[in-house]
Order: C-alpha cells, then sequence, then structure tokens
C-alpha cells in the first residue's frame, strides 16, 4: 500500500531580522496506519500529535530552519521519541530558535527517506535559506517544497541568509527538471503543480526578487 499524505495548517509567529509576522504554516504528514514521518514541525506540537493518531513517527524532517518551520520539532520530538532532521547548512538559522538543541541528524542531497513503502528524496535547494531541502516522493507524484516554490512563484529572498539568484537556480535546475503533473505541496498557501509554475520561470527572473 502507497503511503497516503495528511495535511495540518497551524498558525504562529515568523520572526527575522528583528520582525514579526502572523502566520498559517501547512504541515504534512506522509505515511499510512501505523508510521509516518512529519514535514516542518510548526507552531503547534499537540495538533501535530494529535493528528498522528497513535501512528509511530519516524522522523521531524526541516525543509529549512525559519522558526515558523521548527518552534515545534523539540516538543515533537521530545513526546514521540522521533529524530529531527536538517541540513546543516541551516543550523546558524536553527541556533536562532533552538540555542540549546541541536538537529538529530543531518540532510543531505541525494539522500533517501523510506515510509509505509514510499521514498522521500532529498534535494538541496539553496535560496530561501541555506539549507533548504525539497522532498519528492516519486510514487505519490509530490514534492514537498517548503518555502522554495510556491503558487505563483520563488519564496522570499530578501532577509537575512538568502539569495534570489540562488533560489531561481534551485527551482529551475532541481525542481521544474521534474514531471509536469507533480503536485508541489508548500509551506504556506494552497498547493500547485510543477506544470503550472514552469513557464513563469523567466517572469521571475525579470522581476528579480
Amino acid at each position: 500500500m502507497t503511503a497516503r499524505i495528511d495535511h495540518l495548517v497551524t498558525s504562529g509567529t515568523f520572526a527575522l531580522d528583528g520582525g514579526e509576522w502572523d502566520v498559517d504554516n501547512n504541515v504534512w504528514i506522509i505515511g499510512d496506519d501505523t508510521e509516518a514521518i512529519v514535514i516542518d514541525a510548526a507552531h503547534d506540537p499537540v495538533a501535530i500529535e494529535d493528528a498522528l493518531g497513535g501512528r509511530t513517527l519516524r522522523a521531524i524532517v526541516c525543509t529549512h530552519a525559519h522558526n515558523d518551520h521548527i518552534d515545534a520539532a523539540p516538543a515533537l520530538a521530545d513526546a514521540t521519541g522521533a529524530p529531527i532532521l536538517l541540513h546543516p547548512d541551516d543550523l546558524p538559522l536553527w541556533k536562532q530558535t533552538h540555542p540549546d538543541r541541536t538537529p538529530d541528524a543531518e540532510l543531505a542531497e541525494g539522500q533517501e527517506l523510506q515510509i509505509a513503502g514510499t521514498t522521500l528524496q532529498v534535494l538541496h535547494t539553496p535560496g530561501h535559506a541555506p539549507g533548504a531541502v525539497c522532498l519528492y516522493a516519486p510514487e505519490l507524484s509530490t514534492v514537498f517544497t517548503g518555502d522554495t516554490l510556491f503558487q505563483g512563484g520563488p519564496g522570499a529572498t530578501g532577509r537575512s541568509f538568502s539569495h534570489f539568484p540562488t533560489i531561481v537556480a534551485s527551482i529551475r535546475d532541481r525542481l521544474l527538471a521534474l514531471p509536469a503533473d507533480t503536485t508541489v505541496r508548500t509551506g504556506h498557501g494552497d498547493s500547485t503543480t510543477i506544470g503550472a509554475e514552469a513557464p513563469h520561470l523567466d517572469e521571475w527572473i525579470a522581476r528579480g526578487h
């Protein structure tokens, strides 16, 4: 049986560079009736644990280390025993939120995570953050993009640790190479597809942000 995707929206605050913004975050749970992986433990560890419904949590995967994507990760890890996985290039950001707790394991380009008979391939896609990753699940025709690619364009690059040319290169080289019918499940807002976003690459570059 192929894994299923459960979706939870949690609300909280994004804080960086001295500013704060109210945000709604997508939390993605991939698994079956017995085990699961959480992508981006945002804001509300109790709600995420409730959504797991007693399933064994195998890992908490962080697409990047902005606080709104990781603020609930340690509490969820403590409650479930699941390891927190983060790309090491995002450790400086992680430490801004959790100075006394480090992730349990590193994510790396080309790594494969197995859950409920389904493979999640790690794609290192820097730009929004140095250690940003996307998780591609070929069997589910889905890529979980965090804040790298949204419906309508790239993630924001106007703050510390971000870089517009880098995120454009990540999207062009790593994400737009995926099949056009791949569903893009984002860190905030509505899902889209690779095919819907691919024609707009030149527009994004022209906008330059």
